[in-house]
């Protein structure tokens, strides 16, 4: 018996693994902190380049350089100035509206976004406006975090399949020819 009490006090004195138990408690946490700011720094990037490529896309749009505008189209070009984004044409969808300047009202209704886990791409409305005519645009893309589980990928509104969406909202007056 006094030699097994021996053995449990010289573990108990024993400062072998001290520098092992700080690597665990500490490894995680720093994991945790880089996993978010990685996170943010994307979902910012991301933000800011779908706002760009809308802006640049509707600027065209805007001074007529498109004749015959269709959703394909417009996708394409967003997608073609948003160099990050994965499978960014099935992932889009593109809302253009005419503003009603007698009464004002605006869509009241959220941003349609792509369900990935239905094959249905969602209705949304395509008007192409006439000279001086006040333009809404709305584009939703559906992106995946690339850490769900740590840091701001808990926080995200996501779908069932982990996608987060990034919307922007632009407005423009057509320019007369």
């Amino acid at each position: 018996m006094k030699r097994l009490i021996a053995q449990i006090k010289h573990l108990l004195r024993n400062e072998d693994g001290n520098p092992s138990v700080e690597f665990v408690i500490a490894v995680p946490a720093m994991l945790i902190v880089f996993a978010g700011f990685f996170e943010n720094g994307l979902l910012m990037t991301r933000t800011i380049m779908l706002d760009r490529a809308v802006d640049m896309t509707m600027r065209e749009l805007r001074l007529g350089h498109y004749p015959l505008p269709s959703k394909d189209l417009l996708k394409a070009e967003v997608c073609n100035r948003t160099v990050i984004f994965t499978n960014c044409l099935d992932a889009i969808t593109v809302e253009l509206t005419r503003v009603n300047t007698a009464t004002w009202v605006l869509p009241t209704t959220a941003v349609a976004c792509v369900d990935r886990d239905e094959d249905i791409e969602p209705v949304t409305a395509l008007q192409i406006g006439q000279q001086n005519d006040i333009m809404l645009v709305r584009i939703c893309v559906v992106q995946d975090a690339i850490f769900p589980t740590m840091g701001l990928g808990q926080l995200l509104a996501v779908d069932d399949k982990g996608g987060y969406a990034l919307v922007s909202v632009s407005a423009f007056v057509t320019e007369p020819l």
